[in-house]
């Protein structure tokens, strides 16, 4: 695998796992009557991205690890 194709991947793969991770533990400002002026209810309270970054992180390079695995010692 080249080092352009290996990151293409990983970067294909943390932004699809990025998306799975961005619901996790989100509370809206209406479900916890924090409501800011001039703010959509639903906005976020406390999203907490650098946290959900590095496990999406942690994530990604597990998935990409396995598909590395994969690509180099199983080819057809």
């Amino acid at each position: 695998m080249s080092l352009p194709f290996g990151i293409a991947v990983y970067l294909t793969i943390w932004w699809t796992v990025l998306f799975a991770i961005l619901p996790w533990g989100v509370r809206s400002q209406h479900e916890t009557d924090e409501m800011v002026q001039g703010t959509d209810p639903g906005a976020p309270v406390a999203p907490h991205l650098w946290i959900k970054a590095l496990v999406t992180t942690g994530i990604s390079a597990l998935i990409w690890g396995c598909f590395y695995v994969w690509i180099t010692y199983f080819p057809e």
